[in-house]
This record gives C-alpha cells, structure tokens and sequence, in this order.
C-alpha cells in the first residue's frame, strides 16, 4: 500500500529537524564544567634517622615549604603504643600551623606495640632508665633545632599518655624548652620539680574522668608545680577518659578490655584549640 502523502511528510520534518539540531550540536561549543579549584599541598614530611648513644631513633619531620624563614619547633612524644601514624598526624597538623614539628621515637628503631602488654613492656623500658630516655629526647630536640627551617632559640614540646609524662618530666629536670603540653599524660612523679628549675610554661590538658590519673595526683602535681614557682596551666574536660584525643582509642579499650580507654571528640577539640593558643602565647613571649 503506497504510504499516505501526510506521513511522509511528517517523516521528512522530523528528519528535516533532526539534521538541523545534530548540525546545530556540531557547530554551537560545547558547555564547559567549572574547574574545582586546585588544593596544593604544601606540608613537605620525611623520615628522618638519628641516635642516641648505640640505639637508632626514627622520627618523622613535617614543615610548610609555603613558610618563608625559620619558625619554632614542635616535638611530638607518642603514646605508649610507640611512634606510629597517630604522632605523625599530629606533626602534620602542627606542620599546618606553621610549625617545624619532629614526632620523636622514644622506644628506638621505630618499635610500635600491638598488645597493651607490649606497649607496657617498652614504655617501662624508658620509664626505668630516664638517664637513657633523655638523652633520647635530648637527641631529638638537636636534630629539631638544627634543621634549616627552624629557630632553634624556639623550641617546645607536647606528649600524649606516656609522652604527656615524658614532656613534662623535661620540665621538671629543667630542660631548655619555651613550653610543654601533656595531654591525658600521667602526673605522678619520683623527681619532683625544685623551685626555680622549670624553665618551660606547661599546660596539662586532662580527662576528667580518668581512672589512671586519680584526683591524688591532680593534687599532688598542682601542689608540686606551685611550690617549684612554676607557670602552668590545667584543664580538665569533665566526663573524659584516659587517651581521649585520640580516635582509636574506644576501639582500642573494647578490643583489649581496657574500659579506661576512650575517645571524647569535644575533649579533643577543645583541647587542640586551647593548645594553639597556649603555643602561640608562649613563643610570643620569647
């Protein structure tokens, strides 16, 4: 049957049309996607080698290469889990401030603990031969203050759990260093700051609620640094627990059955915050 006259020519228009727009398409420019703005990295990190006596330490440098000059360092001391990827993202965020930080090893070789027993036998380690663990972080501290881009006239130094303790027993000996920051790092000493020894201004930044650091030791470390005439500064964050800055640490408490363990993402905050300024505050100082 010959097709009816009317189809062909609605056939013939809509091929007409068609043509029209796939020539119409190749010729108008194509629509061009906004470009996501660049995100260039600046924070330049390496590992770095050092020693103390016969034992190797492996730390870990971060610095802006965007800073022009030399700016104050940061030492980072680990928890008891030993120097692993938590202490180096603290060098990187303290890297982002400005800082030339250095996340020290204070264990040797870089040794990392798995087990909670591990972490207690090498952080008793050091804790039963400080002469040995200063020397550690005094090697530490020369490596940061001879980089080339710091000022080695600018120097300070924060700690987690066992690197809390650490930091401040550097105080207390009188170690040349313009601050130290414990956070949810242990109080309780066996060589208590004389007055006027502290060189550096300390701030603790504590769990309310945790079980290893009682009350007795608040106390007692107040009492301590009141009569060495020290300058400090102590915040405690009501209902946080021991290693609270850390985001591993509820994982860490359930999987080893260790309750005292725990995360607290307001007390970490605050607790970074109020330690850029306590930073700022005593480098300004100098």
């Amino acid at each position: 049957m010959t097709q009816p006259f009317h189809s062909l020519l609605s056939f013939t228009a809509c091929a007409a049309v068609s043509l029209a727009l796939t020539a119409c398409s190749k010729d108008a420019p194509t629509p061009q996607t906004p470009e996501k703005p660049t995100v260039v990295d600046t924070i330049h990190v390496e590992e770095v080698t050092y020693r103390a006596g016969d034992v190797a330490l492996k730390g870990f440098l971060a610095y802006d290469k965007s800073v022009q000059g030399p700016r104050p360092g940061v030492l980072v001391v680990h928890e008891w889990w030993g120097h692993n990827d938590y202490s180096r993202r603290r060098a990187r965020m303290l890297a982002k401030l400005g800082y030339t930080a250095l996340a020290v090893d204070m264990y040797g070789d870089g040794k990392q603990a798995g087990h909670p027993d591990d972490a207690k036998k090498f952080m008793m380690e050091v804790v039963s031969n400080m002469p040995a663990g200063v020397a550690r972080f005094a090697a530490a501290k020369k490596l940061l203050e001879e980089h080339a881009t710091t000022n080695p006239a600018k120097t300070a130094a924060i700690g987690y759990c066992f690197g809390g303790a650490v930091v401040l027993h550097m105080a207390r000996i009188g170690m040349d260093l313009d601050a130290v920051a414990s956070f949810h790092g242990s109080l309780a000493t066996t060589v208590p700051a004389v007055p006027g020894a502290v060189k550096a201004k300390i701030a603790v930044y504590h769990g309310g609620a945790d079980p290893l650091v009682p009350q007795a030791h608040v106390d007692a470390f107040k009492k301590e640094m009141d009569g060495a005439g020290a300058s400090y500064e102590f915040v405690a964050y009501p209902g946080a627990k021991h290693a609270f800055t850390n985001p591993d640490a509820t994982a860490n408490g359930k999987k080893f059955n260790f309750p005292a363990l725990a995360y607290d993402a307001d007390a970490d905050a605050k607790s970074w915050a109020a330690a850029k300024a306590f930073l700022r505050k005593a480098f300004a100082a100098q």
